[in-house]
């Protein structure tokens, strides 16, 4: 027997949805009652929220449970400028080291700089085949869902939490309410899954998942790309999820088919995970592709975002506090206001595909005079294909540099910052107040719609260029 959302228990041949057949493989014990002990196959760290956690095994006189399940990078902190060695602030430098005595003492795989491997956490993971249908995959790291794309179930964690993962391979878990999300129709022109995944948020909330694990269903998940797939899912805790996920396809069992020795057999397994026809949900969300034009945000939360050809609405108290430090009004268009700096990377949008719809955009031309272009990768091998398909030339061409791979302007723990009163056309997946830098002010957006922000100087509607 199981339990559903609702803690009632299920006889185990009912039909089930996809994240109930893998949190109940992943069960170890149950009781009434209580969490369940949830067992976690891959975990991840970086340099910021794995210190605490490392001391805490040494205090408990306590060894890595499994470290083969366990891969280790930099990210945060790390500079993305051209001698990235040279870390300036005393703090990230320091957290920085520490990683890498803890792993050295641990055991554990560091994927440091210039091993070719290092990026983002939620990067390189996947790019590394690390990530599999059917897993479960935790980080200190909120944006951990990402991983969710592959049809796992994968979450961030606090940092006691990762001393437990790290100790015992298991966690204490309440069982996950499920939700459905279904998007119907097409996407129009120059409209992608970052602007899907906003409109969902627009649609529901902030909070209008809480508690829930979300599965992406609909005609045009069989032709999204595992990259758009991950943008979705990356900010599936922006509207109060836990985790998202996609069912595992054929473009999926494409995309780790180099990664799979016994690749066959594990097909065999990844197709069984599919929602069973009948199953059912805590709760159902259609969206209509059909409406959404390409979306930027103009608040401090995600949610507060409109489409281009749209006007700011009334989002209340929480909305009129926000438009005060934005300098914005309710009624007021997003298109044709000016911006300051340009920031195309994270784990939401620092892959490849990202670079490339940026350098479509770049190519040729030039970028305006009074705006600051960070491109950055989300990992050494992203910056290596970049380079390799000559996309760094059309940067460079177009006057902006290709850096470093690293978490950058995203949440500015390196010296990636937009100065106060300043405004950033952003790639990445939080606008809240002073995350791009003490007083900065961001406005969410697709890699294209962010590329046409940094040519025109001002926030524009790419399907008018």
């Amino acid at each position: 027997m199981t339990r559903n959302g609702h803690g009632v228990f299920l006889n185990e041949f009912m039909s089930k949805n996809i994240i109930e057949k893998i949190w109940d493989e992943h069960i170890t014990f149950s009781e009434k009652g209580y969490p369940d002990i949830f067992a976690i196959d891959l975990q991840l760290i970086h340099e910021v929220t794995s210190p605490q956690a490392f001391n805490t095994l040494r205090e408990k006189k306590n060894m890595v449970h499994a470290r083969d399940r366990m891969i280790a990078t930099i990210d945060h902190n790390i500079s993305t400028g051209t001698n990235r060695r040279i870390i300036t602030d005393p703090a990230s430098r320091k957290q920085i080291d520490t990683l890498r005595k803890n792993c050295e003492e641990f055991g554990v795989e560091l994927w440091d700089m210039e091993s070719g491997k290092q990026g983002i956490v939620h990067v390189v993971g996947p790019e590394n085949g690390l990530t599999q249908p059917g897993m479960t995959i935790v980080c200190g790291d909120s944006h951990t869902a990402t991983h969710g794309a592959f049809g796992a179930i994968a979450f961030g964690i606090g940092t006691t939490e990762v001393a437990q993962v790290m100790a015992t391979g298991c966690l204490l878990r309440e069982r996950p309410f499920t939700m459905k999300v279904e998007f119907k129709g097409e996407l129009g022109s120059s409209v992608f899954a970052k602007d899907m995944i906003l409109k969902l948020i627009e649609k529901i909330g902030i909070g209008g998942a809480t508690g829930h694990i979300i599965e992406y269903c609909g005609d045009i998940v069989s032709r999204l790309s595992m990259e758009e797939r991950m943008t979705i899912c990356n900010m599936s805790i922006e509207c109060g999820a836990r985790a998202g996920l996609f069912g595992p396809d054929e473009i999926t069992f494409e995309y780790l088919r180099e990664f799979v020795g016994n690749f066959d057999q594990a097909v065999e397994y990844w197709q069984s995970l599919k929602s069973d026809e009948g199953c059912t949900y805590d709760k159902e969300i259609g969206i209509n592709l059909n409406e959404i034009s390409p979306m930027v945000t103009w608040g401090t939360n995600p949610g507060q975002v409109c489409g281009i050809d749209e006007k700011i609405w009334d989002d209340g108290i929480a909305g009129q506090k926000a438009l005060k430090y934005t300098g914005l009004s309710i009624g007021q268009s997003l298109e044709n206001l000016n911006i300051d700096y340009v920031f195309i990377g994270s784990c939401t949008n620092g892959r490849i595909s990202d670079l490339r719809a940026a350098a479509e955009v770049l190519r040729g031309q030039k970028i305006a005079d009074n705006v600051t272009v960070y491109i950055v990768p989300g990992s050494e091998k992203v910056q290596a294909q970049a380079i390799s398909e000559g996309l760094d030339e059309i940067f460079r061409k177009a006057g902006v540099e290709l850096r470093n791979p690293g978490c950058s302007m995203c949440l500015a723990m390196n010296e990636d910052k937009v100065p106060a009163g300043k405004r950033c056309a952003s790639t990445s997946n939080r606008n809240f107040v002073g995350r791009q830098g003490t007083g900065s002010i961001t406005h969410l957006m697709s890699p294209a719609m962010a590329a046409a922000a940094a040519i025109s100087g001002k926030i524009v509607d790419i399907r008018k260029l």
